[in-house]
């Protein structure tokens, strides 16, 4: 089997969406697929791993010169040809993803769309020119419709997300639920002096922590009336992003420290060390952060965004509210922060909820889903 893999983004930039689609070619890799990955040129990124990467012609969005817009161009339909893909799955396919749909369309090539970015939503919570126009909205979600109909098939990360879809009118929207390696993240991992560098040398505190990109919709100053209200509280932020200025203004005097971006058996200690997760983000697929805090022995209070809700039992392993709901998250850090064997309690069941959710047997079930719509389309291939 052959697998064309289409994303928007990917390495050295760091979210989200390139951390799953690394997870996918890693596993791919070990099932023995091979994987071709196309992508907006964010640097010298020939290779991922065994992976060619076919890096194309891109530009910085103006908005977001994070992101970068790709262009296809007739060299990316020559080196898809050479490569004779069995399948494609596309990551939220936009600027970069539709024309290569195209192009694989013509080559009678399977596709599979995954969703990603709430893009009508995003547009709402940036407010930005005329994307604050009430006609946007729709005309987002009808392209959205429309861009995931025409492929053969798609899959939500969560339930919440899949019922959106459903809604949009897409059809064929199966799940690719989330994982989390529970042996990169584990409580193991809590470590002494890396506590005292997230409290900055007051690990007695209870240190409430967040992990991901710092942007507007993370809605992170949320958590500035907690600091404020539940005493001994810390805030540790680990991630980078637009708003990290924005933020360190926001929370000036504030026991916050800002960790920056971490990965490795730094971000593994961060995660152990910390007492209780906080997600206050207005818009997520999933939320991947959240499970990778769970099976790292951490109780989570989280915004009902994305797969929160699959995964976070009330009262068993943390707490939810309605994004924006800022009394409704400081009275889950109180509950979990006012007791330190109840806190213990729901650690150990957050990690035992995580400890089940494997990457391995998820990353199969879209192998399951590669195969079957190459036997729809090509029954002869799946000898290959």
């Amino acid at each position: 089997m052959r697998v064309a893999i289409v994303t928007e983004t990917f390495l050295p930039k760091v979210d989200g969406i390139v951390k799953v689609a690394c997870l996918l070619l890693d596993h791919l890799a070990r099932r023995g697929i091979e994987a071709l990955v196309i992508t907006p040129r964010y640097g010298e990124n020939p290779r991922y791993k065994d992976a060619p990467i076919l890096s194309l012609p891109s530009m910085a969005l103006p908005l977001y010169p994070e992101a970068r817009i790709g262009f296809a161009t007739f060299a990316l339909y020559r080196d898809l040809a050479a490569f004779q893909p069995d399948v494609a799955h596309l990551f939220h396919p936009v600027a970069t993803g539709i024309p290569t749909m195209a192009m694989l369309k013509w080559m009678e090539v399977p596709t599979v769309t995954s969703f990603h970015l709430d893009y009508a939503r995003l547009a709402h919570q940036f407010r930005l020119g005329a994307l604050d126009l009430g006609f946007t909205r729709p005309l987002i979600d009808e392209i959205t419709k429309n861009v995931f109909n025409w492929s053969d098939y798609s899959l939500a990360s969560s339930t919440l997300v899949q019922r959106r879809m459903r809604r949009l009118g897409i059809g064929k929207v199966g799940l690719w639920r989330r994982g989390v390696d529970a042996t990169v993240f584990h409580p193991r991992f809590r470590s002494d002096a890396m506590r005292a560098e997230m409290t900055q040398g007051n690990p007695e505190e209870t240190v409430l922590l967040y992990v991901g990109r710092l942007s507007l919709e993370k809605q992170i100053e949320h958590i500035r009336p907690v600091l404020q209200q539940v005493s001994n509280t810390r805030l540790v932020v680990v991630g980078d992003g637009p708003a990290r200025a924005t933020l360190e203004r926001e929370f000036a005097g504030q026991p916050v420290t800002f960790m920056g971006y971490l990965s490795g058996e730094r971000l593994s200690r961060a995660y152990a060390s910390a007492d209780i997760f906080v997600f206050p983000s207005r818009l997520e697929t999933f939320g991947l952060v959240v499970i990778e805090a769970m099976a790292s022995g951490l109780p989570v209070v989280a915004a009902r965004v994305g797969g929160v809700a699959d995964i976070v039992a009330e009262g068993v392993n943390g707490y939810t509210f309605e994004s924006g709901d800022v009394a409704a998250l400081l009275t889950g850090v109180r509950q979990i922060a006012s007791n330190g064997k109840q806190r213990a309690w729901m650690g150990r069941q957050a990690r035992a909820y995580a400890k089940i959710q494997s990457w391995e047997a998820i990353m199969d079930e879209v192998i399951e889903v590669y195969a079957g719509l190459i036997a729809d389309r090509h029954p002869q291939r799946l000898a290959v």
